[in-house]
């Protein structure tokens, strides 16, 4: 599913298989399953994840780009608020280690020249 999305958000990308095969990239799936075949493995799981990549490839990328299209995949969103990072407080002053290079002079300096 990973590489299938992969390979459709970078068509351009020229790839080589084993020195053998010269391809764009969104024939690597494809190239992929060949090559489980050829091994004898069952292609049932390649197959399902090309479907389901597929499936996620064309509900986040196409389908909002369609006139009346719209983002169906939404985070959930106590995700949201367990990974987003926190709103910048604007009253927040980073300790002197914290600070960018050219910050810690410049303040340090106007607050012991204007004590507030």
């Amino acid at each position: 599913m990973l590489v299938y999305v992969w390979s459709r958000r970078n068509p351009y990308i020229r790839m080589n298989f084993f020195g053998l095969l010269n391809f764009q990239a969104p024939f690597l799936p494809w190239v992929l399953m060949g090559f489980s075949l050829l091994l004898g493995n069952s292609i049932i799981i390649d197959l399902l994840g090309i479907a389901v990549g597929h499936i996620y490839y064309f509900l986040e990328d196409v389908f909002p780009n369609q006139p009346g299209g719209k983002k169906l995949l939404l985070t959930p969103g106590f995700l949201k608020m367990v990974f987003d990072t926190p709103e910048e407080d604007p009253n927040y002053n980073p300790l002197p280690e914290d600070r960018p290079e050219n910050q810690p002079r410049d303040q340090d300096q106007n607050q012991q020249q204007h004590p507030q």
